[in-house]
């Protein structure tokens, strides 16, 4: 492994505080909903929530729904799973009802910056940017609230380019658009496949942000025989970087 010229993360649930946020949203909007939903244990209520987030949005990037179907689906359903029918346009109301308590509680987790400093003390020279699997504006806007917009040089989401990871095509698509090689070039990500492996099999070094000690799975196997690091904070980036160098 050369020295890092470029190093570039994922934002949710790696930068970004997602699953936090999406909790506290959650339980705030259906607080303020009561009706059929007062009953809702919360916990079932999150289970089902993030059940559908994970089935919609993997949709969604699929190209089986566009971004506004994703989630008027995950509304929808929510609300037929307890006894409720949402038109199209209710659905929409629902969620975009949830997005601002969701947008509320908005938070880069806390190893997050110190992270982007250390890398670039230890690495002088280094660009640092994001790829992520969504659509620019409200990505963007996460960026804009939590500070994070004047951190990164250059910004790939994947519904501008119309393929997502872990397609080795946005990766190398990040690659030239900083004008560095695969082997030069970083990749940080919580998803084993969709992130670490994805990268690496692009020719990037991957890396696994394991926040959750999760077992590898069928995957492991080939993550060691791409060479992925894993990690279990950001904090430990800088070291693990050093050491693959060493």
């Amino acid at each position: 492994m050369p020295v890092p010229a470029v190093v570039l993360f994922d934002l949710d649930d790696t930068l970004f505080a997602h699953r936090g946020a999406v909790t506290d949203g959650i339980r705030a909007h259906l607080g303020t909903l009561g009706g059929a939903y007062a009953p809702l244990d919360p916990g079932v209520a999150l289970a089902l929530w993030d059940d559908l987030e994970e089935r919609h949005y993997h949709a969604y990037l699929a190209g089986s729904l566009d971004f506004a179907g994703q989630r008027q689906a995950r509304a929808r359903d929510f609300a037929a799973a307890h006894g409720v029918t949402l038109s199209g346009p209710a659905a929409t109301a629902w969620f975009d009802a949830y997005f601002l308590h969701y947008r509320a509680s908005w938070r880069l987790h806390p190893d997050a910056l110190p992270c982007l400093d250390t890398i670039a003390a230890d690495f002088p020279g280094v660009r640092i940017g994001l790829i992520t699997n969504g659509e620019s504006t409200p990505q963007g806007l996460k960026l804009a609230d939590t500070g994070l917009s004047g951190r990164l040089e250059h910004v790939i989401a994947s519904g501008d380019l119309g393929f997502a990871k872990p397609d080795p095509r946005i990766f190398h698509h990040a690659c030239a658009v900083f004008g560095a090689a695969p082997e030069q070039t970083v990749y940080v990500g919580d998803r084993l496949r969709t992130d670490a492996i994805g990268a690496a099999a692009a020719g990037l070094t991957g890396v696994w942000l394991d926040r959750t000690g999760a077992p590898g799975g069928p995957d492991a196997a080939e993550a060691a025989r791409l060479g992925v690091l894993r990690i279990t904070g950001l904090a430990a980036l800088p070291a693990a970087l050093g050491a693959r160098l060493a």
